[in-house]
């Protein structure tokens, strides 16, 4: 079955399900990846596979991720999309759960864009993200720095991440706002304000995080209808995020060729109104 599109703006059409890049460097999205040749495998295999999205960031490996797309893919085939984010910073590798540190100092977002544009190779970014907001910056401040990269033509469209509705309204009064990435799971639906907004005004919504199920993995309806099914538990809260909306654009991420198979049978998968119902009940779990 093929993947649904969805159009980013109103020029960059793209299938339904991306793919993450924060796995791909190493331990704690920090430095190389364990398996440099994997990593290059599993980056083109998704883009063989169909995959036409992206998702990056400066802030991980630092630079790794964005140096690996383009060992991989450069020169890249014709409808790539690739979008990457700037506003955190790394003090070194993931090591427990906690906010990394913020840097919206625009002087600070216009050089990691220049940055990403001669890492990937490119001379416009397709979507450049404010990765999170840095309560220390005036608002506006931020936001006019993508609005000035987007009027340079370095920067094609302007995204937001881990934002609310308010947010996402002040920052289009400045520049327009193209999509937004916010955590959103089977587990956690707590930005479906966010999810709501994008879909009555045009936006992409990029869930990060779209397979930390955790608790639900074992033991409940999203492990039963995997099994009846013979797939994954992944790709089953995958395709109940491609049902949940049309603005929807998982962007799932591996380090591994298997499990990116995995990850891309979910566009094969057509859930029942009654396992729909069995999810509902998982809000509430």
């Amino acid at each position: 079955m093929p993947l649904p599109t969805i159009t980013i703006g109103d020029d960059l059409t793209v299938h339904r399900l991306g793919f993450g890049t924060m796995r791909l460097p190493g331990p704690g999205a920090w430095g190389p990846p364990a398996d440099h040749a994997e990593a290059i495998r599993v980056l083109r295999q998704a883009v063989a596979s169909g995959v036409d999205f992206l998702d990056t960031a400066d802030s991980y490996g630092p630079a790794i991720a964005e140096e690996l797309i383009r060992e991989a893919l450069h020169p890249y085939p014709d409808g790539l999309v690739i979008a990457t984010k700037a506003g955190l910073l790394r003090p070194g590798p993931i090591t427990a759960p906690g906010p990394w540190p913020r840097c919206g100092r625009p002087e600070y977002l216009r050089q990691q864009a220049e940055l990403s544009l001669r890492r990937l190779g490119v001379e416009r970014l397709d979507l450049f993200q404010l990765h999170r907001v840095d309560e220390t910056v005036p608002f506006e401040d931020q936001i006019g720095a993508l609005a000035h990269l987007r009027d340079q033509g370095k920067v094609r469209h302007v995204g937001l991440s881990g934002v609310t509705v308010a947010q996402i309204e002040a920052a289009a009064r400045i520049v327009p706002v193209v999509s937004v990435q916010n955590r959103f799971n089977l587990a956690d639906r707590t930005a479906s304000d966010v999810l709501r907004y994008a879909e009555h005004n045009g936006l992409a919504f990029i869930p990060f995080a779209p397979l930390a199920t955790g608790h639900l993995a074992t033991g409940t309806a999203l492990a039963e209808i995997a099994a009846a099914r013979g797939v994954r538990p992944a790709a089953v809260a995958l395709a109940w995020l491609l049902h949940r909306s049309p603005a929807m654009l998982p962007i799932p991420g591996t380090s591994r060729t298997a499990h990116l198979a995995d990850n891309l049978t979910a566009a094969e998968i057509t859930l029942t109104s009654t396992e729909i119902d069995a999810f509902d009940q998982l809000a509430r779990v």
